[in-house]
């Protein structure tokens, strides 16, 4: 099964494609065209993620890399043909109506590019920015129609817990396979909107055991990396003033929120102010002070996720631990992750994603998708043309355990 999935549920413009085979029992995944552009340095001067911006630059990209993503892949065989001939020219234009030029660039794509050869479109329908979000739903809906294909909505949380599962089996690192999950599993889904501990006893079968009430872990890491004057994305800023701290120890003491509550729900909020308020108090802040607010933050927000998680393995007896979305790119949790499950539940797997599979990318988005047309039961989350958008709306907005 050939997949074209996309990704623009924040700052990143993704479009992979992708070959899957084996089932849902030895799954293997040929990624024939992948292309993503990073939006990052240009929300730095905002020190976080600037909705409109984003959709803008989405829409700017996400045509010019689905036909990089379709070269790659040996599937962008021209026609010659005029733009102006594309038939539903004028419903082209309609759909694209909230998004400026993507018609244009759109109908200029199916008119010289013959239909590919390929099986299925996947979308990121949710959750995420939704002026983003709406940019890659409006393309893939239009890429399914023009080309009748069916098209899949992937909860993108779900690709993240995918991505944790994804091995590399050829030196060019095109080829991949799925690690046969052993369940129940708990996922850790820690990333700038969301921290989530989900239960999984089953794929497409999710509960939600905890998550944070206010802050996202990575979004305590960009307001803290500004309120120390660094720059975005903060997550890497502060592990690497962090690591600058030979001995990592800190003359300051920050709080470990909700690390010891009934629940497995997190807060971030107070760790933050927290920080605000050491700062304000120095008469001046050193470099070195600054480091070690830093190191003390970090070790502050990994101690708690990695107790919340092992709590939650412990009380469902998990017999693997996955854990996805950008923050499990910090070197520090994946350490403290990989010492602790090591520790105390020897004969629980722990799986985290390669750094470059940790951020969004579209080559999970075609991994979830896979299974949810092959799993038992898959089928009923395909979604053909006809499709309104509500629909599209209502499952981008679910939270992945009502998946």
């Amino acid at each position: 099964m050939r997949i074209l999935s996309i990704e623009t549920s924040c700052d990143e413009t993704a479009v992979a494609i992708v070959e899957a085979r084996g089932g849902t029992r030895r799954p293997s995944f040929q990624i024939m065209g992948d292309a993503l552009y990073s939006q990052a340095n240009l929300h730095a001067q905002y020190g976080g993620v600037y909705p409109n911006l984003a959709k803008r630059e989405h829409g700017k990209n996400i045509i010019p890399l689905t036909r990089i993503a379709l070269e790659q892949a040996g599937l962008a065989h021209e026609r010659a043909r005029e733009v102006k001939n594309v038939p539903e020219a004028d419903w082209y234009t309609s759909h694209f109506d909230r998004e400026p030029g993507v018609a244009e660039h759109f109908m200029d794509l199916i008119s010289t590019i013959k239909k590919p050869k390929i099986d299925a479109i996947a979308v990121t329908s949710g959750p995420g920015l939704e002026p983003a979000l709406w940019v890659g739903i409006n393309v893939a809906k239009a890429l399914a129609h023009a080309w009748d294909l069916p098209l899949v909505p992937v909860n993108h949380m779900e690709g993240h817990l995918f991505a944790a599962l994804l091995q590399v089996v050829s030196k060019n690192g095109m080829s991949l396979t799925l690690t046969p999950p052993r369940f129940p599993l708990v996922g850790l889904l820690v990333s700038g909107g969301h921290t989530e501990l989900v239960l999984a006893k089953s794929w497409m079968q999710y509960e939600l055991l905890g998550a944070t009430r206010d802050d996202a872990a990575g979004e305590a890491f960009d307001k803290v990396a500004r309120i120390l004057g660094l720059p975005y994305p903060g997550g890497p800023a502060i592990s690497r003033l962090a690591a600058s701290i030979p001995d990592g120890s800190s003359r300051f003491a920050l709080p470990r929120p909700m690390l010891n509550s009934k629940d497995l729900d997190f807060s971030f909020s107070g760790l933050k102010t927290a920080v605000l308020y050491t700062v304000r108090g120095q008469k001046r802040l050193s470099d070195k002070m600054k480091a070690e607010i830093a190191n003390e933050f970090e070790n502050a927000a990994v101690e708690v996720l990695v107790s919340k998680t092992l709590r939650a393995a412990e009380m469902h007896d998990a017999h693997m631990i996955v854990v996805g979305g950008g923050v499990s790119a910090n070197d520090r949790l994946r350490k403290k992750l990989t010492s602790t499950v090591k520790e105390k539940l020897p004969h629980t797997t722990l799986h985290i994603p390669r750094a470059v599979l940790s951020t969004d990318n579209a080559i999970m988005i075609a991994a979830a998708a896979y299974f949810r047309t092959n799993a038992k039961g898959g089928q009923n989350t395909t979604i053909r043309t006809a499709t309104n958008m509500e629909a599209l709306r209502a499952e981008g907005t679910m939270r992945i355990a009502n998946n």
